[in-house]
């Protein structure tokens, strides 16, 4: 049995229902000039690795989850990852064939 359309489609149907539903909840990267806020003390890049870890764990090949750690450390964690919010991680998809 051949799992690739069903996958693929399956892909397909989240990716909308998070297009739709993406504007209803606001996306929760950060978007700062520190790497660690000392009062809270949260640690942007690790926090951002963390999510490219937990995307190319629910997307798998679909994401790239090497160019997503590479971005986190040129950036310094200023645009973090989410992995319900498609605008943010857009950049990161694989076309799967």
């Amino acid at each position: 049995m051949n799992c690739k359309p069903l996958i693929l489609c399956t892909f397909v149907a989240v990716a909308l229902c998070l297009v739709h539903f993406g504007n209803a909840v606001p996306a929760i990267g950060h978007y700062t000039h520190k790497r660690f806020d000392s009062m809270g003390g949260i640690d942007f890049i690790q926090v951002c690795l963390n999510n490219c870890v937990q995307c190319k764990t629910m997307l798998g090949d679909y994401f790239q989850g090497q160019t997503c750690a590479l971005s986190c450390l040129k950036f310094k964690g200023k645009a973090i990852p989410d992995c319900e919010d498609i605008a943010s991680i857009a950049p990161f998809l694989n076309a799967l064939e």
